[in-house]
């Protein structure tokens, strides 16, 4: 990164609903088993928001234990930044519905849409406002409640996602620690293999788009999957050379939860040892944007990530795009 300022994670929270649902509790509503579902994916269960609550409720909930973490005040916050694909509504901005939520007067706020990329997007984004001087404090929110998104009776959709948040708080800090690279890409020549057709623009509501089951999540999870070992590989290589560090040099592989298979091939490809790659798949399933945020909060919070340690967090997602940061951890 060129930059005036070096800039790093001051403060983490998560946030994910109460609400848990096994896979033993699918297999009573459709035709699958914990086996199943288990053997191809690594999920186990998964968290689901109840039918009141938002993402801007996840949201707040992550953003206060982050703020709490940094030691600010929300009035210190100068811009957040929501990751998401589900939205409260199309406007305005999930990021202003939060803002108003914890008080954060004096931010800026939006939205970005980048599937389960958002949240490293966000840390890209959030980071330039900071590195350039603009900005100060950041927060930047990965959240999703995809359980309001996915069609309960498409088995090869339906148990692979869940519901959460997490957050962080972006700060000035020590030279030469913190986000020390990041690679962003997309391919939307091929976004078509994950999407939500209808509900925008170009396939308003209608009749005709709720009974073709049009606003709900279609996925062809072959084309996904080898998009996907590639992707990671491919973006992980290119911020490390970036950062001008080694493979051997990460102390910590935070992947996108998407899939076990998929962790599996992409820390093979990388040789990143089992014991350096941090998984909670199987308690979560893919919470999309909020995946990473959640994983790091956690390694952190069990004291996995200490200070000065090494890390590669690594997604891929809608669009289709892919998102890489290499971080020197700084609290």
């Amino acid at each position: 990164m060129n930059s005036i300022y070096s800039v790093g994670i001051t403060g983490m929270g998560s946030y994910v609903p109460e609400k848990i649902v096994s896979n033993d509790d699918l297999s009573k509503i459709m035709d699958t088993s914990d086996e199943w579902i288990n053997t191809r994916t690594g999920i186990r269960e998964r968290r689901i928001a109840d039918k009141d609550i938002a993402t801007s409720d996840l949201c707040t909930e992550a953003a206060l234990k982050a703020i709490k973490d940094a030691n600010i005040d929300s009035k210190d916050i100068d811009l957040i930044l929501i990751a998401t694909v589900t939205s409260d509504m199309a406007f305005p901005s999930t990021a202003c519905i939060v803002q108003k939520n914890i008080g954060a007067d004096n931010a800026a706020a939006f939205d970005i849409s980048v599937g389960c990329s958002g949240f490293l997007y966000g840390l890209a984004i959030g980071s330039n406002f900071i590195a350039t001087g603009a900005y100060k404090t950041v927060l930047v929110i990965g959240s999703e409640v995809l359980s309001k998104i996915l069609d309960w009776e498409d088995r090869s959709t339906c148990v692979l996602f869940g519901d959460g948040a997490g957050a962080c708080v972006l700060q000035r800090c020590e030279d030469g620690k913190g986000i020390l690279s990041y690679d962003l890409g997309a391919d939307g020549a091929n976004g078509h293999f994950l999407t939500q057709p209808a509900g925008g623009s170009r396939m308003p509501a209608s009749h005709e788009t709720v009974e073709k089951r049009l606003h709900y999540v279609h996925m062809d999870g072959g084309e996904v999957f080898k998009f996907a070992v590639r992707a990671m590989e491919k973006a992980s290589l290119k911020a490390l050379e970036k950062a001008n560090i080694g493979l051997e040099d990460i102390d910590y592989l935070i992947p996108h939860q998407a899939n076990i298979r998929i962790i599996k091939s992409s820390a093979k490809r990388l040789k990143v040892p089992k014991e350096k790659v941090y998984v909670n798949l199987d308690k979560y399933g893919n919470m999309s944007s909020a995946s990473i945020p959640i994983a790091l909060d956690e390694a952190y919070h069990k004291g996995l990530i200490k200070k000065d340690d090494t890390v590669l967090l690594v997604a891929f997602g809608a669009g289709l795009t892919w998102a890489s940061v290499v971080l020197k951890w700084v609290k």
